[in-house]
Protein backbone atom coordinates (compact mmCIF):
# COMPACT_ATOMS: atom_id res chain seq x y z
CA UNK A 1 0.00 0.00 0.00
CA UNK A 2 3.14 1.93 0.08
CA UNK A 3 2.20 5.50 2.05
CA UNK A 4 -1.40 4.91 3.25
CA UNK A 5 0.35 1.92 4.95
CA UNK A 6 0.96 3.66 8.32
CA UNK A 7 2.39 2.31 11.82
CA UNK A 8 3.19 4.32 14.91
CA UNK A 9 2.98 3.60 18.60
CA UNK A 10 1.71 6.88 19.72
CA UNK A 11 -0.33 7.55 21.50
CA UNK A 12 0.34 3.84 23.40
CA UNK A 13 -0.85 1.98 20.53
CA UNK A 14 0.89 -0.17 17.86
CA UNK A 15 -1.14 0.25 15.34
CA UNK A 16 -1.65 0.38 11.73
CA UNK A 17 -3.70 3.00 9.27
CA UNK A 18 -4.77 2.68 5.85
CA UNK A 19 -6.69 5.52 4.70
CA UNK A 20 -9.84 5.27 2.45
CA UNK A 21 -9.52 5.59 -1.54
CA UNK A 22 -10.15 8.51 -2.77
CA UNK A 23 -13.70 8.74 -3.74
CA UNK A 24 -14.52 5.18 -2.16
CA UNK A 25 -16.29 4.46 1.52
CA UNK A 26 -16.66 6.90 4.27
CA UNK A 27 -16.38 3.46 6.54
CA UNK A 28 -13.73 3.15 8.71
CA UNK A 29 -12.66 -0.45 10.37
CA UNK A 30 -11.81 -0.68 13.35
CA UNK A 31 -10.15 -3.93 12.99
CA UNK A 32 -9.76 -5.68 17.27
CA UNK A 33 -7.89 -8.77 17.17
CA UNK A 34 -8.11 -12.36 18.83
CA UNK A 35 -6.10 -13.08 21.79
CA UNK A 36 -2.59 -13.70 20.62
CA UNK A 37 -3.41 -11.50 17.35
CA UNK A 38 -1.31 -8.77 16.21
CA UNK A 39 -2.51 -5.28 14.02
CA UNK A 40 -1.74 -7.34 11.29
CA UNK A 41 -3.89 -10.13 11.73
CA UNK A 42 -7.41 -9.21 10.12
CA UNK A 43 -6.14 -6.40 7.64
CA UNK A 44 -6.25 -9.01 4.77
CA UNK A 45 -10.10 -9.24 5.75
CA UNK A 46 -10.90 -5.75 6.24
CA UNK A 47 -9.51 -5.30 2.89
CA UNK A 48 -11.66 -8.34 1.09
CA UNK A 49 -14.83 -7.49 2.96
CA UNK A 50 -14.65 -3.18 2.33
CA UNK A 51 -12.99 -2.31 -0.55
CA UNK A 52 -11.76 1.03 -0.24
CA UNK A 53 -12.84 1.58 3.00
CA UNK A 54 -10.55 3.48 5.79
CA UNK A 55 -9.08 0.59 7.95
CA UNK A 56 -7.57 1.16 11.51
CA UNK A 57 -5.91 -1.68 13.60
CA UNK A 58 -4.47 -1.28 17.38
CA UNK A 59 -2.16 -4.32 18.99
CA UNK A 60 -3.64 -4.78 22.22
CA UNK A 61 -0.93 -4.04 25.20
CA UNK A 62 -1.60 -6.73 27.51
CA UNK A 63 0.70 -10.20 27.34
CA UNK A 64 -0.45 -12.90 28.91
CA UNK A 65 2.40 -15.46 30.09
CA UNK A 66 5.01 -12.90 28.46
CA UNK A 67 3.56 -14.34 25.39
CA UNK A 68 0.01 -14.20 24.32
CA UNK A 69 -1.11 -10.50 23.01
CA UNK A 70 -4.68 -9.63 24.47
CA UNK A 71 -6.38 -5.96 24.76
CA UNK A 72 -7.30 -6.69 28.44
CA UNK A 73 -6.61 -9.45 31.35
CA UNK A 74 -8.49 -11.90 32.29
CA UNK A 75 -8.16 -14.25 35.67
CA UNK A 76 -8.62 -17.66 33.40
CA UNK A 77 -10.32 -18.98 30.46
CA UNK A 78 -13.81 -16.89 30.57
CA UNK A 79 -13.13 -15.39 33.29
CA UNK A 80 -12.57 -11.56 32.59
CA UNK A 81 -10.96 -8.97 34.77
CA UNK A 82 -13.48 -6.66 34.18
CA UNK A 83 -11.54 -3.83 36.10
CA UNK A 84 -9.04 -4.14 33.76
CA UNK A 85 -11.68 -4.20 30.68
CA UNK A 86 -13.08 -1.13 31.52
CA UNK A 87 -9.59 0.83 31.85
CA UNK A 88 -8.69 0.09 28.97
CA UNK A 89 -11.92 0.22 27.07
CA UNK A 90 -11.47 3.75 28.14
CA UNK A 91 -7.77 4.21 27.06
CA UNK A 92 -9.18 2.59 23.86
CA UNK A 93 -11.50 5.16 23.33
CA UNK A 94 -8.90 7.96 24.41
CA UNK A 95 -6.55 6.62 21.37
CA UNK A 96 -9.57 6.68 19.10
CA UNK A 97 -10.23 10.42 19.20
CA UNK A 98 -6.62 10.97 18.78
CA UNK A 99 -6.76 8.77 15.59
CA UNK A 100 -9.90 10.65 13.93
CA UNK A 101 -7.65 13.99 14.74
CA UNK A 102 -4.23 12.74 13.16
CA UNK A 103 -5.74 10.90 10.24
CA UNK A 104 -8.60 12.69 9.65
CA UNK A 105 -11.27 9.92 8.91
CA UNK A 106 -14.73 10.67 9.93
CA UNK A 107 -15.29 9.16 13.21
CA UNK A 108 -19.26 9.03 12.73
CA UNK A 109 -18.21 6.08 9.89
CA UNK A 110 -16.45 4.04 12.31
CA UNK A 111 -17.22 0.66 12.56
CA UNK A 112 -15.71 -2.07 14.84
CA UNK A 113 -15.08 -5.48 14.31
CA UNK A 114 -13.70 -7.49 16.80
CA UNK A 115 -12.93 -11.02 17.04
CA UNK A 116 -13.22 -12.91 20.52
CA UNK A 117 -11.09 -11.04 22.47
CA UNK A 118 -11.44 -7.74 20.53
CA UNK A 119 -15.10 -8.45 20.27
CA UNK A 120 -15.26 -7.91 23.98
CA UNK A 121 -13.82 -4.60 23.68
CA UNK A 122 -15.67 -3.39 21.27
CA UNK A 123 -18.38 -4.69 23.29
CA UNK A 124 -17.27 -2.35 26.09
CA UNK A 125 -16.66 0.61 23.92
CA UNK A 126 -20.31 0.13 22.90
CA UNK A 127 -21.48 0.37 26.68
CA UNK A 128 -18.56 2.97 28.05
CA UNK A 129 -18.22 5.25 24.71
CA UNK A 130 -21.30 4.38 22.49
CA UNK A 131 -20.75 7.80 20.77
CA UNK A 132 -17.04 6.53 19.26
CA UNK A 133 -18.62 4.00 17.00
CA UNK A 134 -21.18 3.94 14.44
CA UNK A 135 -21.62 0.07 14.98
CA UNK A 136 -19.92 -3.11 15.64
CA UNK A 137 -19.70 -6.99 14.31
CA UNK A 138 -19.25 -8.44 17.27
CA UNK A 139 -17.39 -11.99 16.32
CA UNK A 140 -17.49 -15.10 18.88
CA UNK A 141 -18.25 -12.47 21.79
CA UNK A 142 -19.09 -13.16 25.30
CA UNK A 143 -21.28 -10.87 27.27
CA UNK A 144 -18.43 -9.40 29.82
CA UNK A 145 -20.60 -7.48 32.06
CA UNK A 146 -24.24 -5.84 32.05
CA UNK A 147 -23.38 -2.00 32.20
CA UNK A 148 -25.58 -0.25 34.67
CA UNK A 149 -27.63 1.82 33.47
CA UNK A 150 -27.83 1.04 29.80
CA UNK A 151 -25.95 2.94 27.08
CA UNK A 152 -28.13 4.73 24.52
CA UNK A 153 -27.21 3.20 21.22
CA UNK A 154 -30.03 4.37 19.17
CA UNK A 155 -28.73 4.45 15.35
CA UNK A 156 -26.15 1.97 16.12
CA UNK A 157 -25.88 -1.19 14.12
CA UNK A 158 -24.34 -4.45 15.52
CA UNK A 159 -24.14 -8.19 13.78
CA UNK A 160 -23.19 -11.00 16.70
CA UNK A 161 -21.63 -14.14 14.98
CA UNK A 162 -21.63 -17.53 17.24
CA UNK A 163 -20.35 -20.97 16.91
CA UNK A 164 -22.77 -22.97 18.19
CA UNK A 165 -20.16 -25.67 19.61
CA UNK A 166 -17.80 -22.75 20.79
CA UNK A 167 -15.94 -24.26 23.77
CA UNK A 168 -15.11 -20.73 25.03
CA UNK A 169 -18.36 -18.96 24.47
CA UNK A 170 -21.57 -20.73 25.90
CA UNK A 171 -24.73 -19.68 23.58
CA UNK A 172 -26.50 -17.63 26.30
CA UNK A 173 -23.59 -15.30 26.36
CA UNK A 174 -24.17 -13.84 23.02
CA UNK A 175 -28.06 -14.54 23.18
CA UNK A 176 -27.82 -12.43 26.10
CA UNK A 177 -25.86 -9.45 24.27
CA UNK A 178 -27.70 -9.70 21.56
CA UNK A 179 -31.07 -9.10 24.24
CA UNK A 180 -29.14 -6.14 25.63
CA UNK A 181 -28.32 -4.43 22.87
CA UNK A 182 -31.59 -4.52 21.28
CA UNK A 183 -32.94 -3.04 25.15
CA UNK A 184 -30.79 -0.18 24.47
CA UNK A 185 -31.95 0.44 20.91
CA UNK A 186 -29.13 -0.82 18.58
CA UNK A 187 -30.50 -2.51 15.92
CA UNK A 188 -28.92 -5.98 16.18
CA UNK A 189 -28.14 -8.95 13.96
CA UNK A 190 -27.26 -12.45 15.37
CA UNK A 191 -26.43 -15.48 14.08
CA UNK A 192 -25.54 -19.19 15.30
CA UNK A 193 -23.56 -20.77 13.05
CA UNK A 194 -24.29 -24.48 13.16
CA UNK A 195 -21.64 -27.16 13.87
CA UNK A 196 -18.97 -24.92 13.95
CA UNK A 197 -16.32 -23.90 17.21
CA UNK A 198 -14.86 -20.72 18.28
CA UNK A 199 -13.32 -20.11 14.55
CA UNK A 200 -14.97 -18.34 11.76
CA UNK A 201 -16.75 -20.38 9.16
CA UNK A 202 -17.20 -19.54 5.27
CA UNK A 203 -21.09 -18.52 6.42
CA UNK A 204 -19.49 -16.66 9.50
CA UNK A 205 -17.89 -14.56 6.76
CA UNK A 206 -20.28 -14.37 4.17
CA UNK A 207 -22.67 -13.18 6.59
CA UNK A 208 -20.51 -10.30 7.87
CA UNK A 209 -19.78 -9.16 4.08
CA UNK A 210 -23.64 -9.05 3.57
CA UNK A 211 -23.89 -7.04 6.82
CA UNK A 212 -20.76 -4.62 5.82
CA UNK A 213 -22.58 -3.71 2.31
CA UNK A 214 -26.04 -2.78 4.16
CA UNK A 215 -23.41 -0.03 6.08
CA UNK A 216 -22.03 0.96 3.39
CA UNK A 217 -25.51 1.43 1.44
CA UNK A 218 -26.92 3.52 4.01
Amino acid sequence: MGDNHQMTDQPGFIHVFEPPVEGGSDLTLLLLHGTGGSESDLIPLGRQLAPGAGLLSPRGKVLEGGVLTRFFRRHGEGLLDIEDLKERTDEMAEFLEWASAEYGYDPAGLVALGFSNGANVATALLFRHPERLAGAALLRPMLPYRPDPLPDLAGKSALILAGENDPMVPLDQPRDLASLLAEAGASVEAEVSIGVGHNLSEADLASLATWIRGLQGK
